[in-house]
């Protein structure tokens, strides 16, 4: 399985960044994984986890906590499109080439705006 966190970045852009391995650790220390050096994302903030096919996300105790889909989580199973926010910064979960455009919103998705008047 091919699993890649991307950045969504507010002007649009992505970055793509793979998982190392079937345990990647999220955080603001300098032997996370996957580095985030900002005050808001914790030393050690969260970690996912790949094991007989099911991909899980954790907070490890972060002040912040991780947000899964506008939810904060203690610890879940996650899936390609799911959003996953630590501090700031987004991204979406990518696995083996799927969602092709991450972050984008699905079709049918989009919000009707409610007449107030």
């Amino acid at each position: 399985m091919n699993v890649n966190l991307v950045l969504l970045k507010k002007n649009g852009s992505q970055k793509d960044f793979p998982l190392p391995s079937s345990v990647t650790i999220i955080g603001r220390r300098h032997d996370c994984d996957l580095r985030i050096p900002l005050a808001s994302v914790s030393k050690r903030h969260c970690q996912l986890h790949y094991n007989n096919g099911v991909l899980e996300i954790r907070d490890l105790g972060s002040r912040n906590g991780t947000i899964l889909n506008g939810k904060p989580v203690n610890k879940t199973a996650i899936q390609a499109g799911d959003l996953i926010k630590i501090g700031p910064i987004v991204f979406a979960l990518q696995i083996d080439g799927r969602p092709e455009n991450p972050g984008a919103p699905a079709p049918g998705s989009a919000v009707r705006k409610q007449n107030t008047t």
